[in-house]
This record gives structure tokens, C-alpha cells and sequence, in this order.
């Protein structure tokens, strides 16, 4: 798929770091992060969480290492991982350097657990030796108190001033591969916190809006925060932080760059009308259903889920493949073109078989197999529609003539 020609903000420049094989910050991709939920001691079903965040679009996975068997379990687990392993360390710093033991890519410190400069600079000393970066992880709702005091709460100066308090303990020991994030639930603290932090540091930044809540609203929330600061050119690895199935997050952080253009297209991209008077069908339960269908299959196409034949086609012209809906048929099109009528029922199978000729064949592939009748059969469907329904379906055309009389006074 060719890139997007239209693009956001230039991305802040930025030092590189390595978390294992995945590079973050300078000119690397965007990266997608999630975290297991799952008992890091219970090795195999971390082991399950972590290869499924893989396949959902997650380059780098977090666990926990908060006890001495969490530990043990990522000596286990890391050797097996298909992605790069953060280890997530509270308030014991000697899980940092049990978890550096375990050969972990990458560590997550909160400031607001670790506050013994001498044991944070212990852990970065090791970190050091053994070429593993740190994330500084400040968190509103863990700030340390004597913050909380000075600046009279958890503001966007006093998260800025826990990260560059802790990267100073890292700094005094030759420490430097660091990526810093300060989260908060609430968006326009946790915007202004990274806007603010991005002025004062040149580390990578890691977006995220903590304790999003569930979706629907946690999904709006997240996507406010972090796209918000992509947007501007703030951001070098995201996190969406849901009370859902961490797969979800991973699935929606990759689907966010794609929809930003700041990552290659991986797997579908569903676009449905929002339906009329005129659909023939339920465009919602359709469109679902072919949601379902392609799953995290990578097939990077544009795919169009239309309600009627009357201008689906052409409202959708620019998708790779869609589909139809006409008197309890599907037409089939590859670029605007009908290739093929299906029965209604056979639509979404329909759509699966299509997006497999054209990732094998190419579209020039599927349109050498379109049906000849095709385009004539999708025209007789367009206009029984329009003889049955009329031109102006919803209206449209009585309701300006209401508004003129209004005004008029008519």
C-alpha cells in the first residue's frame, strides 16, 4: 500500500534506544506496547499472553516482576518470547536487579515506589553494565508526596519534575538509555505533562493515559491523549491502558498508527456507511461480522461494507474491495469496479475470498476475474432501488423547503 500523502506534525527528534531488537525513538517506527495480566511465575500462560499481544500488533510486551518467583518465571519466559520483555518493578528495588538477572530487553521504574536514590542508582549502575535501557514511568496517581506538597497536587510541573529528579539518580552513575513517560487519567493533564516534558528532555517519549477505564470510554479517552501528542510530534512508543483483554490494547495502538499514517497498513481497514432509508440490509451487523471474519489476519486492505447500490460504490471507490447490498443480493467491487453478485447471505464469505485474490493475484488479478454480467446486475438492482425508493430517501430535499418557508416566513 502507498504511504499517505497528507502527514502530521514533524516527529521531534529524539536519542535512539535499543529494547532488544526493537529500536525506539530517532527514525525507528512507533512502537505498540502491552502488558500481560496474567501471574508472570505462571510461565506458560504469560508465555499464551504474550505470543497473542504479538500477533495483535504489539512490539514490545510488559510483565510484572514483583516477587521472587516473578522473577524466576522471566528467566523462563524471556529466552521464548517473540517480542522484547519489559519488567515492571514496584517497590522492592531488588526485584530490578532480580529481573536484570532474568535477561530482561527492558526496566520500568515508577518514581513514586523507588525513592532511595542510592537504590535506583544500584539498578541503573547494573543497567549499565549489561546494556538494558529504563523506562521512567511517573504516574499521577503515585506521585511522590513531597511533590504532591510543592506543587499543590499532581500537576503537569510536578510529573515533569519527578521524571527529570529520577533521571538525574540515573545520570549521576553514566546512565543514559532512558525513555520517560508521564501518564495520568486525566487527558489534558497527562497532554500538557508530555508537551512540557518534550520541551525540557530529548529521551523517547512513552504515551499513555493511565487507568483509561473499560471501552467504549476508555477507548476515547486513550486515543484523546495519545493521538493528540502524535499529532503534534510528541511520541515514540504508545500504550493504550484498558480495563479490557490486553489484546484490545495492542489491537488498538496499532490501529491507531495506521490510522495516522505513522505505521504500513498490517490488517484490514473496515470502512461502512452509516446507513439510510435506503440500506437493504444491517449495515452494523455486517460490518461486524466482517470485522470478525478477517480478524488479525494481515491483509492490508482498505475494505468497504455498503449498505445499498445506489451510491455504495461510489462513495467507496477508493476502498481496495467492498460490497453491495441490492434486493437481497451482495455486488461485489475490486476499486469501483463490480466484479461479481453473491447471495446476501454469502457476503461477508464473499468479501474473505476476494481480499485472498487480491493478496495473492494482486487487483489487476481480481478484476481479469470479474463476472461480465456483473456491472449490468449491480445497474437493474441500482435502479429498482431508485424507482421503489425515490431519489430523495431520507427526505432530504421536503426538509430544505420546510427551512425555506420558515425563514421566509411563508
Amino acid at each position: 500500500m502507498e504511504a499517505p500523502s497528507i502527514v502530521l506534525a514533524p516527529r521531534r527528534k529524539t536519542r535512539q534506544i535499543a529494547v532488544g531488537a526493537v529500536l525506539v525513538g530517532g527514525d525507528a517506527p512507533i512502537s505498540v506496547q502491552s502488558m500481560t495480566i496474567s501471574k508472570t511465575a505462571d510461565v506458560e500462560a504469560t508465555l499464551a499472553e504474550i505470543y497473542a499481544l504479538a500477533g495483535a500488533g504489539a512490539d514490545i510486551v510488559r510483565c510484572t516482576c514483583n516477587h521472587e518467583d516473578a522473577a524466576e518465571g522471566l528467566a523462563r519466559i524471556v529466552p521464548r518470547s517473540p517480542v522484547p520483555i519489559v519488567a515492571d518493578v514496584h517497590n522492592n528495588w531488588r526485584m530490578g536487579l532480580a529481573a536484570l538477572e532474568a535477561g530482561v530487553h527492558c526496566l520500568r521504574l515508577n518514581p513514586g515506589n523507588i525513592r532511595n536514590p542510592d537504590h535506583i542508582r544500584a539498578i541503573a549502575s547494573e543497567a549499565k553494565d549489561r546494556g538494558v535501557p529504563i523506562r521512567i514511568g511517573v504516574n499521577a496517581g503515585s506521585l511522590d508526596s513531597r511533590l504532591y506538597e510543592k506543587h499543590g497536587g499532581a500537576t503537569p510541573d510536578a510529573m515533569v519534575e519527578s521524571a527529570r529528579m529520577e533521571l538525574g539518580y540515573l545520570e549521576e552513575v553514566g546512565f543514559q538509555d532512558v525513555k520517560i513517560s508521564v501518564k495520568a487519567s486525566n487527558v489534558a493533564l497527562m497532554i500538557e505533562a508530555y508537551r512540557r516534558l518534550a520541551e525540557v528532555t530529548d529521551h523517547p517519549l512513552h504515551l499513555g493515559v493511565t487507568e483509561a477505564g473499560p471501552p467504549p470510554g476508555g477507548l476515547v479517552k486513550a486515543t484523546a491523549g495519545i493521538a493528540t501528542l502524535l499529532a503534534e510530534g510528541i511520541g515514540d512508543t504508545i500504550r493504550y491502558s484498558l480495563t479490557a483483554d490486553p489484546v484490545d490494547e495492542a489491537r488498538a495502538g496499532r490501529q491507531l498508527l495506521e490510522a495516522l499514517g505513522l505505521r504500513e497498513r498490517r490488517n484490514v481497514d473496515l470502512i461502512a456507511c452509516p446507513s439510510c432509508g435506503r440500506a437493504e440490509i444491517d449495515v452494523i451487523k455486517v460490518a461486524n461480522d466482517a470485522m470478525a471474519a478477517f480478524g488479525d489476519r494481515q491483509i492490508p486492505l482498505q475494505v468497504a461494507v455498503m449498505g445499498c447500490v445506489v451510491n455504495g460504490p461510489g462513495e467507496a471507490r477508493d476502498a481496495d474491495l467492498g460490497i453491495a447490498a441490492g434486493r437481497r443480493k451482495g455486488h461485489l467491487f475490486v476499486r469501483g469496479r463490480n466484479v461479481a453478485v453473491v447471495p446476501e447471505e454469502s457476503m461477508v464469505p464473499a468479501l474473505v475470498e476476494w481480499a485472498g485474490v487480491i493478496m495473492a493475484e494482486g487487483v489487476e488479478g481480481a478484476l481479469a476475474r470479474a463476472d461480465s454480467g456483473a456491472e449490468a446486475a449491480a445497474e437493474a438492482d441500482r435502479r429498482a432501488l431508485l424507482e421503489a425508493k425515490g431519489d430523495d430517501v431520507n427526505h432530504t430535499e421536503e426538509r430544505v423547503e420546510l427551512i425555506r418557508k420558515t425563514v421566509e416566513g411563508r
